[in-house]
């Protein structure tokens, strides 16, 4: 049996390789997605105090460290048993719709767009930033760079760091907004809405109009139909910020809807020998293995899955465009994998509109932005939805507040079954009679880039069975020994 190995996979958070077996017809007989680093951020947080939460899980990642800091400032209301005033969850929000604007415009342009942009099989040195800006322009390049600079600078303006932000309080935040404030935030909010618009258009000439792109989107290499989850609102339209977590089926039925805390009752996880990460699924259907269908607990969190939990966005462009994106690809659900990055677009849209909703909301400016917590801390559970699925907190103190047990269950860990699955599919689907081109192997690593997954803040399980190499070489590079282990 032969081994291909992608190692190191690129454009992505973290590190990670894809092993491809071949039999001997040269088709693939399997192939794994393995992350090799482990975190361990559950464990680190035992025995801190629980106010540190909010500071100390933004540290797991630099890419999306304002989704932590929000779900543990959200943890730390529950854990504290206190609610925090009108303005303070306003501003909460408005600081998350910003930091949702600036960090889904990185995958796109950044990550997942030039495999559009420039093409998925163009020479590798080409895929990449710097090919997009040759393709598309200059002008275009500004624009993009003017998006994530606005974003970083309101985020320090609000947050305290334009990364790692230093803000959220257990009933509130720590500062508010002035009307000066106000009034640029207002004014780049409605920006970001060109530019989001933007960029739907751009995706429209570049991809939509490419039938070669289009079949590639809607064929059947970049598939499966699984349950889908992703937090809505009281009219079951999506939200980042607060709501409940809806599920529904390979066909649209809705499996469940529940409050964040009770996510124990609906989600379980598993570990397997190969990797760090966990695998949730929906315990109520039962995990079947790592195959999709309305009989297997596999479930997908993405901006695509969030779209098909949903009967709609909340505001009135992203809602048009989520409309026509349905009507595009033939009704709902969409289960096709590419499609995902249409779908991100429209929640730079939709955050971009809620921006500037918040920000011209009568309170965002208001005093009373916390309440002190005078309760005894216990339990809490805080969760949003992070670019890259639902992001749940889970913390367990002592009475004195110092952290007892800790579970966080990231976006990526939502979606590593489903990757490990499009993996898979993709290399079965592309590569057959030991065919195979550098091209053909970026096709297969596009199987996961569309899920935009974080292996960083997502490995916590060691299982203790991990495969491991380890090659000790020379001054000269030569091979002195090989050593392994479950290999």
């Amino acid at each position: 049996m032969k081994r291909i190995s992608i190692d190191p996979i690129t454009r992505l958070e973290g590190h990670g390789k894809i092993d491809i077996f071949l039999n001997e017809q040269g088709d693939v007989a399997n192939a794994y997605l393995q992350i090799p680093e482990l975190r361990g951020f559950e464990q680190f947080c035992v025995g801190r105090p629980v106010e540190d939460m909010p500071n100390l899980t933004a540290r797991i990642c630099g890419v999306c460290p304002e989704a932590h800091h929000m779900a543990a400032t959200k943890a730390l209301d529950a854990v504290f048993h206190v609610d925090p005033p009108p303005t303070a969850k306003k501003l909460r929000e408005l600081f998350y719709s910003i930091f949702f604007v600036t960090d889904h415009t990185t995958h796109f342009y950044a990550l997942g767009g030039p495999d559009f942009v420039v093409g998925p099989t163009a020479p590798k040195a080409q895929r990449n930033i710097l090919g997009v800006i040759a393709k598309v322009g200059m002008d275009v390049a500004g624009k993009v760079l003017k998006m994530r600079r606005d974003g970083h600078e309101l985020i320090k303006m609000m947050g305290g760091r334009p990364v790692h932000p230093n803000w959220g309080l257990p009933g509130g935040v720590s500062r508010g907004i002035n009307e000066e404030q106000r009034k640029t935030i207002e004014q780049l909010g409605r920006e970001a809405i060109e530019f989001a618009r933007f960029s739907l258009k751009l995706f429209d000439d570049l991809v939509l109009k490419n039938t070669e792109y289009v079949k590639l989107i809607t064929g059947d290499v970049y598939i499966h139909r699984t349950y889908n989850m992703g937090m809505v609102d009281e009219n079951n339209c999506t939200n980042f910020y607060d709501g409940q977590i809806r599920v529904t089926s390979p066909s649209g039925k809705e499996h469940a809807k529940y409050h964040p805390s009770e996510y124990r009752q609906y989600v379980a996880e598993r570990v397997e020998p190969w990797t760090y990460l966990k695998f949730p699924y929906l315990k109520k259907v039962g995990w079947k293995g790592f195959v999709d269908g309305e009989d297997s607990g596999v479930y997908k969190a993405t901006p695509l899955s969030r779209c098909n939990a949903a009967d709609g966005m909340a505001t009135p462009l992203a809602n048009a465009e989520y409309k026509r994106m349905y009507e595009t690809l033939g009704g709902k659900p969409i289960h096709h994998t590419l499609a995902t990055h249409w779908a991100r677009l429209i929640e730079i849209l939709y955050a971009a509109e809620r921006w500037v909703e918040l920000a011209t909301d009568p309170q965002i400016t208001g005093k009373d932005y916390r309440v002190l917590p005078t309760e005894t801390p216990t339990e809490g559970v805080g969760c949003v939805e992070a670019p890259r699925g639902t992001l749940t907190h889970h913390y367990w103190t002592d009475s004195r507040g110092i952290v007892t047990k800790v579970n966080l269950i990231v976006g990526t860990t939502n979606n590593n079954a489903p990757i490990s699955m499009s993996v898979k599919r993709a290399a079965e689907k592309l590569i057959s009679k030991g065919r195979l081109s550098e091209g053909l192997l970026n096709m297969v690593e596009m199987a996961f880039r569309a899920y935009d997954p974080c292996f960083g803040c997502a490995t916590h399980s060691l299982p203790g069975q991990m495969p491991l190499e380890v090659n000790i070489r020379g001054p000269q590079g030569q091979l002195l020994e090989r050593l392994t282990q479950y290999i």
